[in-house]
């Protein structure tokens, strides 16, 4: 079995960067000399994935000309000599992969996005999501490439989770453990931005899944939750008792590119890097 399917929910509107923003898809942002978007992909890549997803709205057209090829623009480097210059843009997807994209009509939330990925998604297949403003600098490895053997090993869905303060519990979705064995949370509940006097730990999901593609049957006939949006922590609980669900402490540094602060970090890390 192989992760072959990577969806990167790509649609937002990316409010707390405007006015950038209302021009360029805040995923389009670079980060040194490469967009935010390229550094998930390229985390999917490295995890074997072949077919990414992207899910996109109005305004995005930005994303899909940047992972298109541009003729032109190759003529132009390869008669100048720019060789290596050339090799970058030409580099951006390796040629085994394909690139689909699938427009979300609304904006009803994460878990509708990722349902609008549904017919890519074959019965009984594991599929990864990623959302690229959690750039992940993962350590050995990406990110991607540390769940994939506990999924595996489980046969089960696997999502990424990272220690936070009690202050920032009502940002995130929270885990509760039934078990723990080092890195790895075999989970009981999830809630979603919880209150601080009600949240169950201070370990929050963050943006990186490996899904049983049974959570697509949940989502389907889901109802709205918080915020009138379909929430995917809420088909993540109907995960629990099948096929499972677990959490990972992955290994590396993340960096919350949807803030301008953690833009900034970024930037400042990859660059000194």
């Amino acid at each position: 079995m192989k992760l072959r399917k990577a969806v990167f929910p790509v649609a937002g509107l990316g409010t707390r960067f405007l006015p950038a923003t209302k021009s360029i898809p805040k995923e389009m942002l670079p980060i040194v000399d490469r967009p935010i978007i390229q550094y998930a992909v390229d985390e999917a890549i490295e995890a074997g994935c072949d077919t990414l997803i992207f899910i996109t709205g109005r305004s995005k057209r930005a994303v899909e000309d940047y992972f298109d090829r541009s003729p032109e623009l190759e003529a132009e480097l390869e008669a100048k000599g720019k060789i290596e210059a050339l090799a970058a843009i030409r580099n951006i997807i390796p040629p085994h992969v394909r690139v689909l994209f699938v427009r979300q009509s609304a904006p009803l939330g994460l878990g509708h996005a990722v349902l609008c990925a549904a017919p890519m998604i074959g019965r009984d297949e594991f599929f990864a999501v990623l959302l690229p403003d959690d750039l992940i600098d993962g350590y050995p490895e990406g990110v991607l490439s540390q769940m994939w053997p506990v999924a595996l090993e489980h046969k089960a869905s696997v999502v990424a989770v990272e220690q936070v303060t009690r202050e920032d519990v009502s940002k995130y979705g929270i885990v509760a453990a039934a078990s723990e064995d080092g890195s790895v949370m075999k989970l009981k509940g999830i809630v979603e931005k919880p209150a601080m006097d009600q949240a169950p730990s201070t370990s929050a999901v963050v943006g990186r899944y490996i899904l049983h593609s049974s959570v697509l049957e949940t989502l389907a006939t889901q109802q709205a939750g918080a915020g009138g949006e379909i929430q995917l922590t809420d088909a993540l609980v109907g995960q629990i008792e099948s096929p499972g669900l677990y959490g990972y402490r992955f290994g590396g540094k993340r960096f919350d590119c949807g803030d301008k602060r953690g833009f900034l970090t970024a930037n400042i890390h990859f660059g000194l890097k």
